[in-house]
């Protein structure tokens, strides 16, 4: 397990994404669909993935399936916010499976609008099974996330 509880949003290493809030974001209510959130959460897990592990994927092989997804929403974002700033760090490795949280802010008022988590599994698709986190991708997370 990665301990980072009591992180600072500043904290070095930390992997941030800067997403632009699209016009088609926007709800009825004139504020980002919670539907939205999933979308961001899942563009910085994937360039998340792609920097931290930096190793090109053969998905009939082996790969990731998204388990779970959970989102606590704190204050709503605005079209005329511009963006969001989503940080993702691995909060727990497991055998077949590890858990990322994300913390979505408003880059203009710098207010933490939504904090989630994923669960993310192993997964062989050609065999349609789960499979045991390759040990590289574990060491490759674990010192990205202790630096």
């Amino acid at each position: 397990m990665i301990d980072r509880s009591n992180d600072s949003m500043e904290k070095t290493g930390r992997h941030t994404l800067v997403v632009p809030i699209r016009f088609a974001d926007i709800d009825g209510l004139n504020h980002v669909n919670n539907a939205v959130y999933l979308t961001y959460i899942e563009s910085a897990r994937i360039k998340y993935f792609n920097e931290v592990i930096g190793e090109s994927i053969d998905w009939n092989k082996k790969g990731i399936i998204l388990a779970s997804a959970s989102i606590n929403f704190k204050v709503p974002v605005e079209l005329a916010d511009e963006e969001v700033i989503v940080s993702t760090w691995c909060s727990n490795i497991g055998t077949k499976s590890f858990e990322l949280s994300y913390s979505i802010v408003n880059s203009k008022t710098k207010a933490i609008a939504a904090e989630a988590s994923t669960t993310m599994v192993c997964f062989n698709y050609s065999e349609k099974r789960t499979i045991e986190m390759p040990e590289l991708w574990k060491e490759k997370i674990k010192s990205y996330e202790q630096s």
